[in-house]
């Protein structure tokens, strides 16, 4: 197997969102064996690494034993990832970007990437049934290579990406794990030490039909990473077992309901609404954050 079989391991791991300690679990094996594995000091056997493939393979269908010594950036793009070399350390998104793009997304998460980071809640109208709710739950962190990576979701479905914040806004490309369709947000901030809330338009063909839909989400900040990797997955994991269909009414603010079910169209324009959906950085943002730190 390669050289750089520890980097490779790291990688798939982040790309699964897979915590050692879970691998170990699945696997059978001790902690500290998937440790030495991650760090390079020893190589699985050849028992061990028909195991671990054929468990990841499961994950990540296609993937095979050859893969261990294929190419780096065939290696990367197998799991989604950066198509960087992997000995330099910067996984990337699994989407080509023009290096200016995505040099001024490393700055920006360099220097406010911690205020991205916790657990969050995704709330956006149900579009199999109109007038209902939505709520994923997960996480965002700053991942190897220095980008902010998230996976958010719940029992049936959940979504994993890159976010690239440019200029004010947060943009990012997300894949399902049942379908592995992208999905693609746009969304507005309001500029403090700790975000608790983004807002703005995701763009995806999430019905049965497969029909290009877009709607309003608002993301909300629940909680702060403990810098415990392993616990923060299992917390992340809690979270996403939760329902995402509403029934009850009552969780849903009336400044939130408001927000996310929107009257536009020609005849609404008429009325002094808008004409298009749009998700323009307005004081409405700024009364969701006011709103959620009442607790409203």
């Amino acid at each position: 197997m390669s050289d750089d079989f520890g980097e490779r391991l790291t990688l798939a791991l982040k790309a699964l969102s897979m915590s050692r300690g879970r691998l170990a679990s699945e696997l059978g094996v001790d902690k500290s064996l998937v440790g030495r594995w991650a760090s390079g000091s020893v190589k699985p056997s050849a028992h061990n690494l028909e195991r671990l493939t054929h468990l990841l393979a499961a994950k990540r269908p296609g993937l095979t034993m050859l893969d261990w010594e294929s190419d780096p950036v065939e290696f990367a793009r197998q799991f989604g990832a950066y198509a960087a070399s992997l000995s330099s350390g910067e996984p990337g998104p699994g989407v080509l970007l023009p290096s200016q793009v995505l040099d001024a997304v490393r700055t920006t998460t360099m220097m406010r990437g911690e205020a991205y980071e916790g657990f969050w809640r995704v709330t956006h109208p149900a579009v199999i049934a109109p007038g209902k709710f939505f709520q994923e739950h997960g996480i965002i962190r700053v991942e190897a290579g220095g980008l902010l990576q998230f996976r958010l979701g719940g029992p049936q479905v959940d979504y994993a990406g890159t976010l690239l914040p440019i200029d004010g806004q947060v943009f990012a490309i997300a894949t399902d794990s049942v379908r592995n369709v992208p999905a693609f947000l746009i969304l507005n901030i309001v500029t403090v030490p700790k975000l608790v809330v983004m807002d703005g338009l995701l763009l995806t063909a999430g019905n049965a039909m497969r029909n290009p839909s877009a709607y309003p989400v608002v993301l909300e900040r629940i909680g702060d990473l403990s810098g415990d990797r392993d616990a923060d997955d299992a917390r992340v994991a809690e979270l996403m077992a939760r329902p995402q269909f509403i029934d009850d009414e009552s969780l849903i603010s009336e400044p939130m309901r408001t927000h996310l079910l929107r009257d536009f169209g020609p005849a609404a324009a008429m009325a002094g609404h808008e004409l298009l959906l749009t998700a323009s950085p307005t004081p409405s943002l700024s009364r969701i954050v006011a709103s959620i730190g009442a607790g409203v």
